[in-house]
């Protein structure tokens, strides 16, 4: 086993208005590193996101080459997420795989049912297991943090039906200090904000397929290149809805007329504004006020 732990000059720093001493976040570092070490080879299902980043980050510093980042590739990621994905492994030194998966040929998750997330990391964490039973690995890893606990994440039913460590979980990292931890390591998308795939942009019920998932990539990136950094496109059929920052509202009003060439450039025939703004996870909305209804019958 290869130690490339490095030592790190610590630093108070706010996060989103936390602020995290010295001393707190090196501990934190000790606890996942202790974690990780007795796995000695692993496989981190990477993505590029912040969580998983750390993972990666961490695993390969204790581990050097007994840590692997495997990326699933599939029409449900944007070509541009996978590039930063591979670029923020390129900055950590960590060596990385590109798989594809196929999701969407199974009806299961084409359908787009509640729990379609449990599908998707099926079909992941299935072909991680092929890995690493073929290739010496003793575990998964993923980048479940302690605040995603709770929430409605289905996947996180797939990941525990097949054995999968999460580490930040497991020593109570939250997401500030994820993302602290992340900026005192030196990783480029500390501050990246929060992704997700995007099959979730299609509402519950309505089949996802290529062309959707092309139809709202085309729209998002031509969004971002318009200088949005954190954006939605939820696809109603023709109906482009759009969530940005309730801070972006005004400069996206601004640009009307450029957001609406490229959203319907992108294939859509109507496009509309959310007023309430960006919120993670939106489209869960439908299934609050589904069981309110049911509790007032």
């Amino acid at each position: 086993m290869r130690e490339t732990k490095t030592r790190v000059a610590f630093v108070e720093m706010p996060i989103r208005e936390h602020t995290f001493s010295p001393a707190n976040l090196e501990e934190k570092l000790a606890q996942i590193e202790a974690l990780i070490a007795p796995l000695r080879r692993v496989i981190v299902a990477y993505s590029g996101g912040v969580d998983s980043s750390l993972v990666l980050a961490v695993a390969h510093r204790v581990l050097g080459d007994g840590a692997l980042g495997v990326i699933a590739d599939s029409p449900s990621v944007p070509r541009s997420e996978l590039r930063e994905a591979l670029e923020v492994a390129a900055s950590i030194g960590a060596r990385v795989r590109v798989i594809p998966t196929n999701e969407l040929d199974d009806p299961n998750y084409a359908a787009n049912p509640v729990n379609r997330c449990y599908f998707c990391k099926s079909h992941l964490h299935h072909a991680l297991w092929d890995i690493a039973r073929t290739e010496g690995y003793r575990a998964i890893l993923d980048g479940t943090n302690a605040d995603d606990v709770g929430d409605f994440r289905p996947g996180q039913e797939a990941a525990r039906e097949r054995g999968v460590v999460s580490p930040l979980r497991e020593a109570g990292i939250t997401k500030a200090e994820v993302r602290a931890l992340a900026r005192m390591l030196g990783l480029p998308n500390w501050d990246k904000p929060a992704a997700a795939c995007l099959s979730s942009r299609v509402p519950y019920g309505t089949p996802v397929t290529r062309d959707v998932l092309k139809r709202i990539e085309r729209a998002e990136e031509g969004l971002r290149n318009l200088g949005f950094r954190q954006v939605r496109v939820r696809h109603h059929g023709p109906v482009a809805r759009i969530e940005v920052p309730t801070e972006d509202l005004e400069r996206l009003l601004h640009l009307r007329d450029e957001v609406i060439r490229g959203v319907k450039a992108a294939g859509y025939t109507y496009v509309t504004l959310d007023l309430q703004g960006f919120r993670s996870g939106s489209s869960n909305e439908v299934l609050a006020q589904k069981e309110k209804q049911n509790i007032a019958r």
